[in-house]
């Protein structure tokens, strides 16, 4: 089976997640979103509350599976027998980030692929830093989630 892992902090997931998840779906017979904790980002969101989130969002895809990431990727990965992580572009700064963490992993993990999936050019500028400041700031991020994603402003 060709199983993927599309690690993040997903806070918030984002219509560019989405974007790519979907994207992803004809590549891969089953996607396993693996939400974790970036330890250098100040979240918004619970992490109970953003595997929530998702899982409802996916709830009618059998092909996408959400669940909670702790530790490395790609120990992640060998432990659910995933050959392939799913990551999402923006625009050139990411693919110089991703890249160097691409190589990283396959040093560690030399059976673990690094797929790269630009998001649609129209969803480039979103991202989960810009929204989390628009919450912060009583700012409305509806209209950058998916469509049909649950959503409950965060206690703050």
């Amino acid at each position: 089976m060709k199983r993927a892992v599309f690690p993040g902090s997903f806070d918030p997931y984002t219509r560019g997640h989405d974007h790519v998840l979907r994207s992803s779906l004809n590549l891969f017979e089953e996607v396993i979103i693996a939400v974790g904790t970036n330890t250098s980002k100040n979240s918004v969101f619970s992490l109970k509350d953003r595997i929530s989130m998702i899982q409802l969002l996916y709830k009618d895809l059998a092909q996408v599976k959400v669940t909670e990431l702790t530790g490395l990727t790609v120990n992640f990965c060998l432990e659910h027998k995933a050959g392939f992580i799913l990551r999402g572009l923006r625009d050139s700064k990411d693919f110089s980030y991703e890249k160097s963490i691409a190589t990283m992993n396959g040093s560690m993990a030399p059976g673990i692929e690094t797929v790269f999936l630009l998001t649609a050019p129209e969803l480039a500028g979103v991202s989960s830093t810009i929204l989390r400041e628009i919450l912060r700031n009583k700012g409305d991020i509806r209209p950058f989630l998916p469509e049909g994603m649950p959503f409950a402003y965060p206690h703050s």
